[in-house]
Formats: C-alpha cells, sequence, structure tokens
C-alpha cells in the first residue's frame, strides 16, 4: 500500500507545488526555503537531538510550554521543531529566538524524507496532533529511531476517511508508533480502531490546557483596552476564516445599532487577508482602523483589523466577549481554551470537530455559548455586553474548566523520557 501511496503523490507533486506558489501569492514566505521541503536542510551541529513537529501556528503555542521543559529536561540535547507553515516558523522564532532549530518539515516521499533524516538525525521524534506520514513514519522505524505521538486527537471525518479509503496504509502507519498519547478517550478508541495496538496508546488529556500565561498579561490587557477606548464595549473575532467575516460583520452591525459605542476587533486567522478583509468592512459601511499600519483607534472607529502574529492573547485580555473562528464555517474550530483561560466568555459556531473533547468539556460545565449565524451571534454577543454578571460567570466557569483539566504536559514528559532512555 505505501508503494501505491507514494507513486500517487509523486503524480501529485505538481499539485502540491502549485498550491505552495498560489499561498505564496499572499505571503511570499511560502516560496521561500522551498529546498527543505525536499529534504535539504541546512546542516546542523553533531549533538543528540530531539525532533519535534508542529504543524502551524495552533500546535507551536500548544508545544511551547512542553518545549521549554524539553530543553531544561535535557540540555545536552538539540531542540528541532519543524513546521509546516511560514505562520508557524514565524511564531516559533517569537516565541524561542535562536534556543531551537527549525526548518520545515520534508515533503513525504522517500529522497526528501532521507534527506532530512540524514542531516537531522534525532534520537527521538515527537509528533504533535494528527500527522500521520507513511514514508516519513517507515524511514524512522529503519533507522531505529522511536516515534510518539502526543496531544493526539481523529477527528470523525478523519477516521471515516482513513477507514473507507486506507486502512490498511492506516494501520501500517500507526503500526510503528512506540507510543499514542491521545487527548481523550474517544480519540484513543478512534486510533485503536484503525489498528494500532492498544497497549501502545495512552490518554494524556489536552496540551492545550496547560498553556503558560504571561505573569502581567492582565496588565497588558488593561493598557490595551486605554488603546482601545476605555469605557467602551469590546468584543474579539479571532482566527476567522473566508465566508466568516461577513457574517462577524454583520452581527456587529447589529450590535451598534444597539450599542453604538462598541468596538469589533477582528482578526483573521491568516494576516495576509486582511486586504481582503478591510474591503468587505469598507463595502458594509464599518470603518475600520488596521493594526499592520499603526492606524489609530478613534472613537468613529468601528473595527479593529488586527493582522499582526503573536498578539491574540493580549487582545481576549482586553476583551469583554470572545468569538472563536473557525467555527460559523466547516474548517473544524480554533482554540477554545485561551479565552477560557483568561476568564472570558467564550463563543463559537456549530463546526467544533477539530476540538470535540474541549468544547465538550465547555459544554458540560455551560462554559461555551454557540451560535449558527450572524443574528444568534449579534444576540449572544449583545447580551453578554449588557449583562456584567452573565459574562463573569460564563468567564469563570470557562477558566474553571481549564484549571480542571491541566496535566497533560507533565504526562507526556513521563512518556517520553524512557523514550530517551531517561527512566
Amino acid at each position: 500500500m505505501r508503494a501505491l501511496y507514494t507513486f500517487l503523490f509523486h503524480l501529485a507533486l505538481p499539485a502540491v507545488l502549485l498550491r505552495l506558489w498560489w499561498k505564496s501569492r499572499r505571503n511570499p514566505a511560502y516560496r521561500r526555503r522551498i529546498g527543505e521541503r525536499f529534504g535539504r536542510i541546512p546542516r546542523l551541529p553533531a549533538r543528540p537531538r530531539i525532533w519535534v513537529h508542529c504543524v502551524s501556528v495552533g500546535e507551536t503555542i500548544a508545544a511551547a510550554p512542553l518545549l521549554r521543559c524539553l530543553l531544561e529536561r535535557h540540555p545536552d540535547h538539540a531542540l528541532l521543531v519543524t513546521t509546516t507553515t511560514p505562520t508557524g516558523s514565524d511564531q516559533l522564532r517569537r516565541l524561542f529566538g535562536e534556543t531551537v532549530e527549525h526548518c520545515y518539515l520534508p515533503l513525504d516521499l522517500p529522497f526528501a524524507v532521507k534527506g532530512f533524516l540524514d542531516r537531522a538525525a534525532p534520537r527521538l521524534a515527537v509528533v504533535l496532533e494528527t500527522e500521520l506520514w507513511p514514508n516519513l513514519y517507515a524511514a524512522l522505524a529503519a533507522r531505529g529511531i522511536p516515534l510518539i505521538l502526543i496531544n493526539a486527537r481523529l477527528s470523525e471525518r478523519s477516521f471515516d476517511g482513513y477507514r473507507r479509503y486506507a486502512p490498511t496504509l492506516a494501520r501500517e502507519t500507526l503500526g510503528v508508533v512506540r507510543v499514542l498519547a491521545a487527548q481523550g478517550e474517544l480519540d484513543a478508541a478512534r486510533f485503536r480502531a484503525l489498528g494500532i495496538d492498544p497497549a501502545r496508546v495512552v490518554v494524556t488529556g489536552n496540551l492545550k490546557f496547560d498553556l503558560d500565561l504571561p505573569a502581567d498579561l492582565d496588565e497588558q490587557g488593561r493598557a490595551l483596552r486605554e488603546e482601545l477606548g476605555d469605557g467602551r464595549p469590546v468584543w474579539v473575532a479571532a482566527s476567522t476564516h473566508a465566508g466568516e467575516e461577513a457574517e462577524v460583520l454583520a452581527a456587529h452591525r447589529a450590535v451598534l445599532t444597539a450599542l453604538p459605542d462598541a468596538l469589533l476587533v477582528l482578526v483573521p486567522r491568516h494576516p495576509e487577508r486582511a486586504g481582503e478583509v478591510e474591503r468587505l468592512t469598507v463595502e458594509v459601511g464599518l470603518p475600520a482602523a488596521r493594526r499592520s499600519r499603526g492606524d489609530a483607534v478613534t472613537a468613529e472607529t468601528a473595527v479593529y483589523l488586527v493582522d499582526t502574529l503573536g498578539e491574540l492573547m493580549r487582545f481576549y485580555a482586553a476583551a469583554d466577549v470572545c468569538f472563536v473562528g473557525g467555527s460559523l464555517v466547516p474548517v473544524g474550530g480554533h482554540n477554545l481554551i485561551e479565552p477560557a483561560a483568561l476568564g472570558r466568555p467564550v463563543l463559537s459556531g456549530p463546526f467544533l470537530h477539530n476540538f470535540t473533547e474541549i468544547a465538550t468539556r465547555l459544554r458540560e460545565h455551560a462554559a461555551l455559548v454557540e451560535v449558527g449565524d450572524a443574528p444568534a451571534l449579534a444576540d449572544a454577543v449583545l447580551s453578554l455586553l449588557r449583562d456584567t454578571a452573565a459574562r463573569a460567570g460564563l468567564g469563570e466557569g470557562a477558566r474553571a474548566v481549564v484549571s480542571r483539566n491541566r496535566g497533560a504536559r507533565q504526562h507526556t514528559l513521563e512518556l517520553i523520557d524512557p523514550l530517551l532512555g531517561n527512566d
């Protein structure tokens, strides 16, 4: 099966490269360092090395506390972190500077994988969440490099796809995994159903619950709130996608009819889409300011478009209400834990299949408000902006859920240490 997969991947390679080129039209970083996609990574110092793969921004943020622990616990090892996207690369550099090594993950082609592993030569491979790469995993097994999947999740959609179209390949790929640390029991059950040895599956919880908040984050939020206009209601719509901003802007227009001084902080998931989103605000007649231009937020500003990276938590800390995007359109949602950890009311749309476990925990404690369209979003935002007690209650309930579910980081470290020979 892997030979057929490799053959089909080679056939699809022009489409893969075309997709990278298409993305580079908005974000030129996609066409830089293209050699790394084919395993031509920079020469690395000859040291024992732990390799951790994080796809993009969300996984990098989730892994950051674990990465810091690995640096502290294994100072004799270099730490190589790969990402797939330039935004993930940028996030990693903001968090760690030059204290970790970085390159892009190679395409899952035998020659690219060989070039990467020849130069990286890791003692251990740690892969976050849902990344299953048949050729890469087979190459790790052939070299005797242990592989652990951490914070592993498998949505119903992905599970059905593997089971229907590639059950043998999924079973073979998972067969080389030394340990699989699943986010929840449902994820663990799906991985077992795909054929992994149940003895290798452990439920550790979700690393995203273990995020480390800066000690001065509340102070940063208060300072930012003064910039935005202290005293006016502020709500954040974060990590939004195409098709979603129109709904959010329609909701904000409805909010403004009741609260004319309300401010929407709109944070697209991909900053390179900011021009497109700004044009939408013009079309609906909402005065906007843009973060990357240094525009001032005035009393007339209805929408503050944040098209910078690394500031989302500050804006959550400055907000009264937080809507997390990727959920009004069938993307699958984004990290609900970040605003919850700050004690902010958390709103989302109905499409949360990438965050099933987190959404379930929040629902169980009535700490998540789910809406289906612009009118429902407007009603929920208005209700919370008007009711201080309800807002505080929902936010504290969300914070309590985060606090109760911490601990995945330590459990994960206890699984990694033996694989490095540190029992």
